[in-house]
């Protein structure tokens, strides 16, 4: 599988996902400081499932009707 761990999340899970052969972006070491707009960008553009602590991407994903980073829309429309 493909993840995207956020950068309040920390470096352990992304370790720990490497470990069991995941896939993995980890913001803390690859991209710090990356705003949470890019961060959902990304994750949805590389179809990866984002991981974060932070409960703000919830409401913004929510707010803005953007897909869930991670799921991307069947071409049947469920």
């Amino acid at each position: 599988m493909r993840f995207l761990v956020d950068e309040c999340t920390g470096p352990a899970v992304a370790r720990w996902l490497r470990e069991q052969d995941h896939d993995v972006f980890s913001v803390f070491e690859q991209a710090r400081g990356m705003d949470d707009d890019a961060v959902i960008d990304k994750s949805f553009a590389e179809n990866r499932i984002l991981i974060t602590n932070d409960k703000d991407f919830g409401e913004k994903i929510y707010r803005e009707r953007r897909p869930p980073p991670g799921r991307r829309p069947s071409s049947s429309g469920r």
